[in-house]
């Protein structure tokens, strides 16, 4: 057993401890509140954007005569990783980054002789994937990933964008982490580029006949215009998306590991003072004991 001098400096340890931990997980609840009420107000707004462009380009057959549809052989595959800036945030980075490298293996698997090459938002990817020796083309850095706004997402998307056309890149994925609730996160891999069309949608159909009615959408005053305006703003939106919903993520998982970070410091904090108070007490009933006996031997 420890004496009583070593455990009152753990106790005041453990104490210190738990305040840092208890502020953390105060910090990351606010930042919490403010993320996620972007993350779920943008949702629906992107998935109607992601639906109505894909609806429009299978509508009208435009998407032949727009680059940014343009399926090419997956020469040079691009990956867009976000994670976080800093750790202490439970397994968030750590399944995102398995999910990661389970992606790559696929797409080793399914194109050989293609290159890959990586897009980072955030210190922990930007590291991760520069101590395995991976083909980082670009990391940004401003704003920091907490600031991030819809202006970041546009730069993030604009120089996506540029890659793509220039033919440095024949696709592109976003990899991050999509917020499901507050004790749920999914590490998410998805298409970002080439922009993908959908079926046109059926508004009804007359099986006596076997007809089949799709919607159908008047496009003015061209095609080209409208995709011409719709496109960047659909593709910046996704980029915020994800960045919001990665946030929304980091900063749950924060809390979640900074309150059980609390609690397991609480919990050992009662252990040992529960110890500290047994060797005080031993220590207490020998000098008793000593004295006792000193006194009975002088007598």
């Amino acid at each position: 057993m420890a004496n009583v001098k070593e455990l009152r400096v753990r106790i005041k340890s453990v104490g210190n401890i738990r305040q840092i931990t208890k502020a953390m997980e105060m910090v990351a609840s606010m930042k919490l509140r403010k993320v996620q009420a972007r993350a779920q107000a943008n949702r629906p707004y992107t998935e109607e954007v992601r639906g109505l462009v894909g609806r429009l380009a299978s509508s009208s057959g435009s998407e032949e005569r727009q680059p940014l549809f343009e399926k090419r052989e997956q020469k040079t595959i691009g990956v867009f990783v976000i994670t976080s800036d800093r750790g202490l945030c439970g397994a968030y980075n750590s399944k995102l980054l398995a999910n990661l490298e389970a992606e790559i293996e696929r797409l080793k698997t399914e194109f050989p002789q293609s290159k890959l090459k990586f897009y980072c938002y955030g210190r922990k990817g930007y590291a991760y994937l520069t101590r395995r020796k991976h083909d980082v083309e670009k990391y940004f850095v401003e704003p920091p990933l907490d600031k991030a706004d819809f202006a970041a997402a546009k730069h993030v998307s604009t120089a996506i964008v540029a890659d793509f056309l220039a033919g440095k890149i024949d696709s592109m994925h976003l990899c991050y982490t999509r917020f499901a609730s507050m004790i749920r996160f999914v590490p998410t891999f998805e298409t970002f580029l080439p922009v993908t069309s959908q079926a046109p949608q059926k508004l009804g159909s007359n099986p006596e006949k076997g007809r089949h009615y799709s919607a159908d959408y008047l496009i003015e005053p061209d095609s080209a215009t409208i995709f011409g305006l719709l496109l960047p703003r659909y593709l910046e939106t996704l980029v915020y998306d994800s960045i919001v919903q990665s946030l929304a993520s980091e900063h749950a998982s924060r809390r979640m590991a900074m309150k059980g970070a609390t609690d397991a410091a609480t919990r050992m904090s009662k252990e040992l003072k529960t110890e500290y108070n047994r060797a005080r007490q031993e220590s207490i009933t020998k000098e008793l004991l000593d004295i006792i006996g000193g006194a009975s031997a002088v007598s």
